[in-house]
């Protein structure tokens, strides 16, 4: 593996279970096995290692959301799919939640670069259920209920806000 993509690899799991402000650039060097120099010839700083995290976090997260949801065969089965994806999602990553949301509470408003990549994510996930259901305002309350699953599952560190979210949801959709 290069060793661009070995300190993304590395960013990618430190940030998301350490957070971002936690990791520092050295320990991203030390466990992706690259030289200092070679970290700064392919990362500037810090924030730009952290967009390339968010841009590939949002697409692996993307395509395993869309693997998970393959097999349902109607808008309906594959918003709940979305769902149980979540779950899978909080088993195997010990309720550590959202990356876009964790990094949101620890940088300044002022980095709008960083923000508007957590925008795109974001907005892609409201999108992505407003094509499902070909209905906004039904696609904006199943977004809402699915980010709040995210954040109530986390602080709980159990999977009854998911169950929850999910069931609301069915009743919702026709």
């Amino acid at each position: 593996m290069q060793p661009r993509e070995r300190i993304l690899d590395t960013a990618l799991a430190l940030f998301h279970k350490q957070g971002y402000n936690s990791t520092g650039i050295n320990q991203i060097i030390a466990e992706s096995n690259v030289a200092k120099a070679s970290f700064y010839q392919h990362f500037k700083s810090k924030d730009e290692l952290c967009a390339a995290f968010l841009n590939k976090r949002h697409d692996v997260w993307f395509a395993r959301l869309g693997e998970f949801t393959a097999k349902s065969r109607t808008a309906k089965t594959k918003v709940l799919a979305a769902f149980d994806f979540l779950e899978l999602m909080n088993e195997t990553e010990d309720f550590r939640g959202c990356s876009f949301l964790n990094l949101l509470s620890e940088i300044p408003a002022e980095k709008t670069a960083i923000l508007l990549i957590m925008q795109r994510h974001k907005n892609e996930l409201r999108e992505h259920f407003t094509l499902l259901l070909e209905d906004a305002p039904l696609a904006d309350h199943v977004y809402l209920l699915f980010e709040s699953a995210i954040v109530e599952s986390q602080l709980f560190r159990s999977q009854w806000p998911v169950k929850k979210a999910k069931s609301i949801v069915h009743k919702l959709i026709r």
